[in-house]
Formats: structure tokens, sequence, C-alpha cells
């Protein structure tokens, strides 16, 4: 039942991969506009594009996805080389979808010795005095040098990647530590989040929760549930630790209970909803990974299998009927009213090209079984 989305959606990536060779998609601060901006290799988001890249790929096995995506590998090189912008936690957005997604599917060991470069830089993030990594900036940052945020727990599978291909345990041990400290700081008793949470960054002292891109500090922004969500259920998939998994549920419960009318969410939970509160269909496409996620590790007489089940396929068809570009031919976004930082004013209602990717994955999931690259 998912095979035309997933037509539309590979159209859609085949046209951009031949109208924008060797340039990435970056987020557009014109509203309402049906493409993408397009540069080069200095954010946060440009491994997503490859993600989608490899997704499409193993789905048809066209020579053009793989063509494209291994023609990058050496632009995400030279950025690790020159270190490009990368004082922050997002190494694993950026190489799990591009040199892990290669060498998982073509066993390229060029890719895998990137990957494990990629790893090592996340690990200098570490702090062992808070136990926690960094999120932005560098070591002893006054604003940010003891600041986690719930985003993290999508990097970390670059983490025990590296543990499971060296026997490193470093890497597993501040993979663990981070997702705990995750699990303590960040999740509220409720199963709500916290999108940040401060520390003293000399004695790790527990300071505080905040935002940066939610309502207020108090509040619970949609997409950081989301990778509460699936977070946790990776976490739980390469350690075995029970409490990840109940978490990821527990998170899973109040995001459901939270839904509109059309499974699909507004960007924070506590925003006041009037006409014209954007949505960020990207939390919704994030979370339905993250429920067939925790569809593939719960036991078959789990008795939250089929309420999981039955809300993934109800927000995966608003997805596709009613948020998917197909009725724009010519959009080189899959999903409409993303948002990115409404309260920032920046492209609150838009294509994200997170959101893009991981609709693919859920779709090419639902459709083939093809898992992504976490």
């Amino acid at each position: 039942m998912w095979k035309q989305a997933i037509e539309d959606a590979l159209q859609k990536l085949q046209r951009n991969i031949a109208n924008h060779p060797g340039q990435l998609p970056h987020i557009t601060e014109r509203t309402g506009s049906l493409s993408y901006e397009w540069d080069g290799n200095w954010d946060w988001i440009e491994g997503f594009y490859i993600g989608m890249m490899w997704l499409a790929y193993e789905y048809k096995r066209e020579p053009v996805y793989r063509e494209a995506a291994e023609s990058y590998l050496a632009n995400f090189q030279d950025r690790l080389d020159r270190y490009v912008a990368l004082d922050h936690h997002d190494i694993g957005f950026l190489y799990s979808l591009s040199a892990v997604a290669q060498w998982r599917v073509t066993g390229s060991e060029e890719a895998k010795e990137l990957a494990l470069r990629a790893a090592d830089l996340l690990v200098g993030r570490f702090r062992p005095q808070i136990g926690i990594i960094q999120a932005w900036g560098k070591e002893g940052d006054p604003e940010n040098g003891g600041r986690m945020i719930i985003d993290c727990l999508l990097n970390l599978p670059l983490l025990f990647w590296a543990h499971e291909q060296t026997g490193k345990s470093e890497y597993y041990d501040i993979a663990m530590k981070h997702a705990l400290m995750s699990q303590k700081f960040l999740v509220r008793g409720d199963g709500s989040s916290y999108h940040t949470f401060y520390f003293n960054p000399e004695n790790g002292h527990a300071l505080r929760g905040g935002t940066h891109q939610g309502y207020q500090d108090g509040s619970t922004w949609t997409r950081g549930q989301a990778w509460g969500i699936y977070g946790f259920a990776l976490a739980y998939r390469y350690t075995g630790y029970p409490a990840f998994l109940e978490t990821s549920k527990k998170m899973a419960r109040y995001f459901i209970k939270h839904l509109p009318e059309d499974a699909v969410v507004y960007w924070d939970f506590d925003v006041p909803v009037e006409e014209g509160t954007p949505r960020d269909s990207s939390a919704s496409a994030i979370v339905a990974c993250g429920l067939l996620e925790l569809l593939k590790l719960t036991e078959e007489d789990d008795p939250e299998r089929e309420w999981f089940a039955h809300v993934l396929n109800r927000s995966m068809k608003s997805l596709a009927g009613k948020y998917a570009a197909t009725d724009l031919p010519d959009a080189e976004g899959l999903l409409k009213h993303g948002s990115y930082h409404v309260r920032g004013d920046r492209a609150p209602d838009d294509f994200m090209i997170w959101g893009d990717y991981f609709y693919l994955e859920a779709l090419v999931r639902l459709e083939k079984g093809i898992q992504g690259y976490w």
C-alpha cells in the first residue's frame, strides 16, 4: 500500500540528484518555497540526503542512487579533514547516514575508516566530569560547556557501531553513560521531555532543564520527544538494557496520547493551538521510525504492540495522504509542513530534509523491511 508514495519520493530524489550534482540541500528561509537551498557541506543536516540515496538504492537497486551516494564520500572526508563546522554533537547525523550507510550496503573499507574517525571526533566531546557528550561549542564554552540535548540520542548509534567494529570499550561506555544521563535528566516522570539540560561544567552538578527550539523551558518540543522515542529504542537495541526500552515506550505513550485528530503533531505539545499554528511533520516521521523499531524489539505478546501498530499506520496514512508533496510534482522536498525553529522564526513551515529522510525510512521499512543506518 506504500508503493506509490515511495515511487513519488524516489522520482523527486532522482530529479534532485540530476539537477544539483555535487550539492547538498539546506533549509530555505523562504516560507512556502517548493525548493531547498543548495550549497556545500557545513551544517548538521547533510547526511540525511545521502541516507535517502542509500535507502533508494536498497529499495530499487538502481545504480544512479549508489553512484550518487558514493560520490559524496570524498566530500565528507574533506569536511572531517578540515574540521569544517564540527563543534557540535551531530557527528552521527552526518556520518552514520553517509559513511556507516555506505559500509553497511557495500562493505567499503574506506567508508568504514571514515566513520571510525568520525566516532573518535564524537568521543572527544565527552565530558567525564559530568558524564555527557557536550552538545554545542568548544570545551569550556561559557553558555554550552555543560549542556546536553535530547537530539544526541540519534548520534549515539555511531559510537555503538564503532564499538562493534573495533571492540574498544570506550565507544560503548561513553554512549551508555550519555544515554543514562539523558534518561535521568531529560525525561520527566510523565514521559514528556526537556529539550536540553544544563550542568555545572566544573563539578557536574545538575542545574536546570530548558529548551532551545521548544515553546518554553517547561514545555515538550515534539521533535525532541521524537528523538527520545527512537533514540532510546536504538539504545536498547545496542545494549539490551531493559530500562531504555521502557523509556522509549513511556515517551511513545505520551506522544500518542497528545496527538491531534489527524495524527501529525504541532511543533510543541504545550503551544496554544490557533489557526496557523505550525505543525512538525518531521517529528511524526521520526516517531513512525521509532514505533517501527519498538515493534521490532517488543515481544509478540506485548499488550501495547497492537496499539503502537495502529498509531503507526494511522500516522503514516496521514503523512502520505495529507502532508506528502505528491500534489506538487515540481517540489524538491517530500513532506510539507515541517518546522525547524519556530520560536526563532526560522523555517516554521516548510520542507525539512531530515523529515524527508525519516519519512522515506519509514516507507521502505513498511514496504520491504529495509532498515535505516543507525
